[in-house]
């Protein structure tokens, strides 16, 4: 893809997105993104001051379609947090170059940073519609919170690396199913 005047900085992330699909985090430099856009990367300096800058907004595009494909619909909030969690594991399984850089590319995984992801967010946006309609308590909604997320990105991590990452699909999803599935049953209701 030669890069005929724009959005410079867009058609650099879209290379970075190119890149890591396959490759992961170390697949991407500077000199390989601007090589497949067609410019020099002194040129990609004007608009990321670094690499890691760079790899921060190509992760950022990729938690955005993560989110996307995370999508709820208007379900019963265990419902929807069911989805939310399947959705999670789905995404890693169906990209695990995307996901590695999303969850360990940047390297500055911070709770700060999680809790502005759009992945964190559909979790959040779940979980208090649980507390709202007495579904949750309020008390256990923090650690609900890091209880669900553990649970979707261990199961994750275990399908791509781990002991499960020799499973087929077929396989695999029930055991995604029961993972999720018996954390929501563990979440106490409001009382």
């Amino acid at each position: 893809m030669a890069y005929h005047h724009g959005d410079l900085a867009a058609a650099l992330v879209e290379a970075g997105l190119d890149l890591t699909r396959s490759g992961g985090p170390d697949a991407l430099t500077i000199r390989a993104v601007t090589r497949r856009v067609g410019v020099t990367p002194n040129a990609a300096y004007r608009h990321f001051p670094d690499r890691r800058a760079l790899l921060r907004a190509v992760s950022a595009a990729i938690e955005a379609r993560m989110a996307q494909g995370m999508e709820r619909g208007p379900a019963a909030p265990r419902a929807s947090l069911r989805a939310v969690g399947l959705g999670y594991i789905g995404f890693a399984l169906l990209e695990p170059g995307w996901f590695a850089v999303a969850f360990f590319g940047a390297g500055d995984a911070s709770p700060e940073s999680v809790v502005d992801s759009p992945a964190y967010l559909a979790l959040a946006d779940a979980l208090d519609m649980m507390v709202h309609i007495g579904d949750l308590d309020p008390a256990a909604r923090a650690a609900a919170t890091w209880s669900c997320w553990s649970t979707v990105h261990g199961f994750a991590e275990l399908a791509l690396r781990g002991p499960l990452r020799h499973l087929d699909r077929a396989e695999l999803w029930p055991l995604a199913e029961q993972a999720v599935d018996t954390v929501i049953a563990g979440l106490p209701p409001a009382v």
